[in-house]
């Protein structure tokens, strides 16, 4: 039910970036009084839709991307007098690109505000002021302790598992990885520890035993602590979200490079049967695997579980985004490349002194344009065939 539930939760993300997607591409036609007769969310036949001013927005039978039909992105399409001025070619190529690009623009923000939402609303996995177990003495050399070997301190103080320190020598506990060397710092020395013990505060004295470590002495109570969820401060989480998303960045843009040397490999994972490799090409039945695994993965809050859940929507529309950018039909960014193409005509024309020349007609490069579209479809297939026969095992 877990995996159900993992899988369902993957199609409606996706569902909802291709929404926000095609909805960027909505707002900013709509901002430079482009006409958009059609929204729709799916492909094939119409299942409903209601009408809105002049935009029609629906779903459709096949749930596998959706669209925004805005008049005259071609030269040949017949238009009214009425409409000639609101085509996109009759907008210029400043907007067509903000339009054009918006759709990618989008899954970078939603792929940027999800791991904010990690950081700052969820949390990220660190140790926690909350002790695990309370170990029976200090012991850096075996795993049993010796008949005469002294308490620890932790047990001696009477700490116990379950009970979380709220303050140490009368400071307030706020990032426990810090705080922490409070103790480790006070060897030999007696420090005080407020804990919280069903729901009751309690103010402890230990005095932490001398551990030698490369030569320094540090203070040991002899306790370990869980492994939780820590919510950053707003000023931290924004700056982790920087880091994270630069690198989710730099990945994508690395794997989207080196996309056609994997391409053999996994011709020979889908129908040679080699191993698949977890860092190699994953479709997106791949993925919706992976959020399955996540969901059912029974050593895993709640939390980790969204954590891990939003972490990949995140990845994946930072890709998707970088990806749809690439200078090639039928992709947004084919589109961008002919825009761009049509601009340096239209100031050469300028230039010389000769007249605005006819927009670039898409039409004539439908065959480019079924080429490529055919090499995505043969790629989609095969990673399709993969994930179903032979998928890729995540170690989440």
């Amino acid at each position: 039910m877990s995996q159900i539930i993992g899988v369902l939760a993957f199609v409606v993300a996706m569902l909802i970036s291709v929404m926000l997607h095609e909805f960027g591409h909505f707002l900013t036609a709509k901002r430079f009084g482009m006409k958009v007769t059609e929204f729709f969310l799916g492909f094939g036949t119409k299942i409903w839709s209601f009408t809105r001013g002049e935009t029609e927005f629906g779903i459709k039978t096949i749930p596998a991307g959706g669209y925004c039909r805005i008049i005259g992105m071609s030269v040949n399409e017949e238009l009214t007098p009425e409409e000639e001025p609101r085509a996109f070619i009759a907008a210029s190529i400043p907007k067509r690109l903000v339009v054009l690009g918006a759709g990618s623009f989008t899954h970078f923000v939603l792929g940027v505000v999800l791991i904010f939402v990690i950081f700052f609303g969820i949390g990220t996995s660190s140790i926690i002021p909350t002790i695990d177990t309370v170990l029976p003495c200090i012991n850096t050399t075996n795993t049993v302790c010796a008949a005469d070997a002294a308490p620890s301190p932790a047990k001696v103080a009477g700490l116990q598992p379950g009970d979380q320190v709220t303050s140490i020598n009368g400071k307030k506990v706020k990032n426990w990885a810090s705080d922490v060397l409070a103790i480790r710092a006070s060897a030999g020395k007696s420090v005080t520890l407020v804990v919280k013990r069903h729901g009751e505060l309690l103010t402890l004295n230990a005095t932490p035993a001398t551990i030698v470590e490369d030569g320094k002495s540090i203070g040991m109570l002899g306790f370990t602590s869980k492994i939780g969820l820590v919510r950053e401060p707003i000023g931290l989480a924004t700056s982790d979200t920087y880091h994270l998303g630069a690198n989710l960045f730099k990945t994508s843009f690395t794997s989207l490079i080196s996309l056609p040397t994997k391409i053999p490999a996994l011709f020979r994972q889908t129908f040679l049967g080699a191993k698949r490799d977890p860092n190699g090409l994953v479709g997106v039945v791949g993925v919706a695997q992976a959020s399955a695994a996540t969901a059912s993965d029974h050593t895993m809050s709640f939390g980790e579980k969204a954590q891990t859940f939003l972490l990949i929507i995140a990845s994946l529309n930072i890709f998707v985004g970088i990806f749809n950018l690439l200078p090639l039909l039928p992709l947004d960014g084919g589109h961008m490349a002919v825009a761009i193409a049509d601009g340096i005509r239209f100031w050469w024309a300028r230039k010389r002194g000769k007249a605005k020349p006819a927009p670039i007609n898409l039409e004539v490069l439908t065959p480019i344009t079924i080429v490529v579209f055919g090499l995505l479809a043969a790629l989609s297939l095969m990673l399709l065939a993969a994930d179903i026969f032979n998928p890729v095992h995540f170690n989440l």
